[in-house]
C-alpha cells in the first residue's frame, strides 16, 4: 500500500515538473514574440523607436570600413542601420556631430578589487573612458571573505545590473574552497572560472580536478594565469587540454609566441608591471606580425587614479595604433575579438542589429577620445565626465578589524643577515622588486655592505629601504621576512598596508625598526588599508573597510586619500612615477605568496 502511494507520488510529481516547465517554456516564447513583433512594429512606424543617433561615421568592425549612417535603438538593442527615416517615429534623435561611432569598448580581464573601488564608484572611473563591458575576477575579495564568501559575494554583486557597465565576473579558480567556488558558477553574474593557476598553487590534487571539471560544466571559459614560458612542458599542455582557453599573464616575447602556439586567447595587459612592460609586449607583436585575432587587451589591475588621468582601454587603444597596429585592428582587440572569444559577439563588440547599443562616439580613431558613451543606448558619460551617477549602499559589507599586532617589537624587524662574508664586510640579504612581480627577478638574494655589526640597506651604490613582510595573527610564532626593497624611496618614517588575501599579511617599508613596528600597529587597527606615518604621528591613511579589500568611499574620496598617501611618501624624500604607492605595495602581496614568502 505504502509503495504504491509512493510511486503514485513520485509519478505526480514528474507530471507536475514537466507541466511546470511547460509552461515556464510557453511564458518565454511568449516573451520573445512580444519581443519579435515589437521590433517589427518599430521598423514598420507602428511603435515608438527610443533613440536615433543620426549623422555618424559609423565603424563596421566586420568589414573593417568606415561608412556614414544612423544606428536606430530599442529595448536596448540596435535594431536597424541606417533605417528610412520616413517611416520612423522616434521618442529621441541624436546629432552624432559627424564623430565616429565605435562599439563600446570590452575590458577582457580586471581585477574587481584591485583598483579598491566598489563597483559603483568602479563606475565613475571606466565609463568617461569609453569602456562599456568587463570581464571581472573577484578572487582576493571572495578569499578575504572567507566562511562569508558567498553571501559577501552576492553584496558584491548587488544591483549589478543597474550599474552604468556590463560585467560578467569568474569564480576563482586559487585561494578558495572547493564549495564558494562552486557557489559562485551557480550565481549571475559569473561566467566561468577564474584564474586557474600552476607551480605554487595548482598540485594535481582533487580539488584543481573538480573545480576545473565545474570551469568546464560552466561553459568552458577557464582562465589560466603565469608566464607560459616558465611552465613545464607538462602543464603547458595540461592547461589548455582540460579546456583553460584564455592567458593574460605575458611578458615578454616568448610568452606570447608560445601562448599563441598553443591556442590560448591572449590577453595582453597594461595595468601592472613597469611602463615599458606593455610597450615591450606591442613591439612583439608589431615585429612579428601576429595575426590581431589572437588577441585580447585588459588592465589586469589597475588603480582609478591611473585611469583618471590616464585612461582605461581608450587608452590601450590609443597605444597599439600609436605602436604601429592598424587602428582598426586596435580597436578589434578591445570589441569584436574580445566579444568573440567569450562567445558574445552576438551581443556585443560590433554595431549591428542584435547587439545592444553600447556605443562609443569619439573624434579619432587612432586616439580614441570618448565624446559621448552609451550603454544600452543609454547616454551614460559626455566628454569624460559622467552623466549616470549609479547609488549603491555597499554599508552592510563593512567589516571591523580584528587586530593582531599587540606584542610586535621593532626587535623583529631588524634586518639580519642570511649570512656574513669571511672578512666581515658584507653580508647576504633579500632584495625585492616592485617591478619584479610576475619573474623569478621578484626578488633575489644580493650581497651588500656590513659595517660595524650592521646591515648597510644600500646595493650598487644605491640607498634603499628596508622591508618587512609581517604575519597579523601569530601561530605560535609570528612568521616575518625582512629585506631590502626597491620600489619606494623615503628618507624618514614609514608606510604600510594590510591585505588579508589570500593571507593576513602586512607590509611595512622604511628605515627604522621603531618607526616601521608604530605604523604597522596604526594600520592594524583597520580591517585592511594603508597608513603612512613620521615620528608616530599619522600623516596619511587609507582605509578599506569592505573586507579589508574595497574602500566604502566615493570615486573622489578615494581618489583623495590614494592621493594623501602619495603626498605624504613626497615629503619624506619618495619620488614616485606610474600607479599610487598604496596600489603598488598591494600587488606585493600576490607575489609574496606565490614565491612562498607567507606562511
Amino acid at each position: 500500500m505504502q509503495s504504491a502511494l509512493k510511486e503514485r507520488l513520485i509519478v505526480y510529481q514528474e507530471v507536475s515538473e514537466r507541466s511546470a516547465k511547460a509552461t515556464a517554456q510557453q511564458d518565454e516564447v511568449a516573451v520573445h514574440y512580444d519581443q519579435v513583433r515589437a521590433i517589427y512594429d518599430v521598423l514598420n512606424g507602428k511603435r515608438e523607436a527610443d533613440l536615433l543617433l543620426k549623422n555618424l561615421n559609423i565603424l563596421d568592425v566586420h568589414s573593417e570600413s568606415v561608412y556614414q549612417g544612423s544606428i536606430l535603438v530599442y529595448d536596448k538593442k540596435i535594431i536597424a542601420l541606417s533605417p528610412d527615416e520616413s517611416l520612423l517615429k522616434v521618442r529621441e534623435v541624436f546629432d552624432g556631430e559627424g564623430l565616429y561611432a565605435i562599439p563600446g569598448l570590452i575590458d577582457a580581464h580586471v581585477h574587481f578589487e584591485a583598483q579598491l573601488a566598489h563597483p559603483a564608484a568602479f563606475a565613475e572611473a571606466i565609463v568617461p573612458c569609453g569602456t562599456t563591458t568587463i570581464f571581472s575576477e573577484c578572487l582576493d575579495f571572495v578569499s578575504a571573505a572567507g566562511t562569508e564568501a558567498v553571501q559577501a559575494t552576492k553584496g558584491l554583486f548587488k544591483d549589478y545590473q543597474t550599474l552604468p557597465y556590463r560585467v560578467f565576473a569568474f569564480a576563482p579558480g586559487k585561494k578558495t574552497s572547493m564549495e564558494a567556488t562552486e557557489a559562485l558558477l551557480k550565481m549571475e553574474p559569473f561566467v566561468g572560472l577564474g584564474e586557474l593557476s600552476h607551480l605554487t598553487y595548482s598540485v594535481g590534487n582533487d580539488d584543481d580536478f573538480r573545480k576545473s571539471a565545474m570551469g568546464r560544466a560552466k561553459g568552458g571559459f577557464m582562465n589560466t594565469h603565469w608566464g607560459v614560458t616558465t611552465l613545464s612542458p607538462m602543464m603547458l599542455n595540461y592547461m589548455p587540454a582540460i579546456g583553460a582557453f584564455a592567458n593574460h599573464d605575458v611578458w615578454k616575447e616568448d610568452d606570447i609566441e608560445k601562448s599563441v602556439r598553443w591556442g590560448l586567447q591572449t590577453q595582453i595587459k597594461f595595468g601592472v608591471g613597469s611602463p615599458e612592460v606593455i610597450k615591450t609586449m606591442l613591439r612583439a607583436m608589431v615585429k612579428r606580425k601576429w595575426p590581431a585575432e589572437n588577441f585580447q587587451l585588459c588592465a589586469d589591475n589597475i588603480s582609478v587614479d591611473r585611469l583618471l588621468t590616464q585612461g582605461h582601454m581608450d587608452w590601450i587603444v590609443s597605444l597599439c595604433a600609436e605602436m604601429g597596429f592598424d587602428p582598426i585592428q586596435a580597436i578589434k582587440m578591445a570589441t569584436l575579438y574580445t566579444a568573440r572569444a567569450f562567445r558574445m559577439d552576438n551581443k556585443i563588440g560590433s554595431l549591428t542589429p542584435g547587439r545592444f547599443a553600447d556605443i562609443v562616439l569619439t573624434d579619432s580613431l587612432s586616439k580614441i577620445n570618448p565624446r559621448y558613451v552609451f550603454k544600452d543606448g543609454e547616454l551614460m558619460a559626455k566628454d569624460r565626465k559622467m552623466l549616470k551617477h549609479v547609488e549603491i549602499d555597499y554599508s552592510g559589507m563593512v567589516k571591523r578589524p580584528v587586530p593582531g599586532l599587540a606584542n610586535l617589537t621593532p626587535q623583529q624587524l631588524d634586518l639580519v643577515p642570511l649570512e656574513i662574508s669571511a672578512d666581515e664586510t658584507q653580508a647576504k640579504v633579500i632584495l625585492f622588486d616592485v617591478y619584479g612581480r610576475g619573474h623569478e627577478k621578484f626578488f633575489q638574494e644580493v650581497w651588500v655592505p656590513y659595517r660595524s655589526g650592521k646591515v648597510v640597506p644600500e646595493f650598487n651604490g644605491v640607498k634603499l629601504n628596508r622591508i618587512t613582510v609581517v604575519q597579523r595573527y601569530e601561530n605560535g610564532k609570528r612568521h616575518i621576512v625582512n629585506g631590502l626593497f626597491k620600489g619606494v624611496s623615503i628618507d624618514r618614517g614609514a608606510v604600510a598596508t594590510f591585505w588579508p588575501a589570500p593571507k593576513a599579511y602586512f607590509v611595512a617599508v622604511g628605515d627604522d625598526s621603531a618607526e616601521m613596528c608604530h605604523c604597522l600597529r596604526e594600520v592594524d587597527e583597520y580591517a585592511g588599508g594603508c597608513v603612512v606615518t613620521e615620528n608616530r604621528e599619522v600623516k596619511a591613511v587609507l582605509p578599506l573597510d569592505i573586507y579589508g579589500v574595497m574602500a566604502n568611499m566615493s570615486l573622489t574620496e578615494l581618489l583623495d586619500a590614494t592621493r594623501a598617501i602619495d603626498g605624504a611618501l613626497s615629503e619624506m624624500g619618495n619620488r614616485n612615477h606610474g600607479e599610487p604607492v598604496v596600489n603598488k605595495l598591494l600587488t606585493l602581496f600576490i607575489s609574496l605568496d606565490r614565491f612562498g614568502f607567507m606562511a
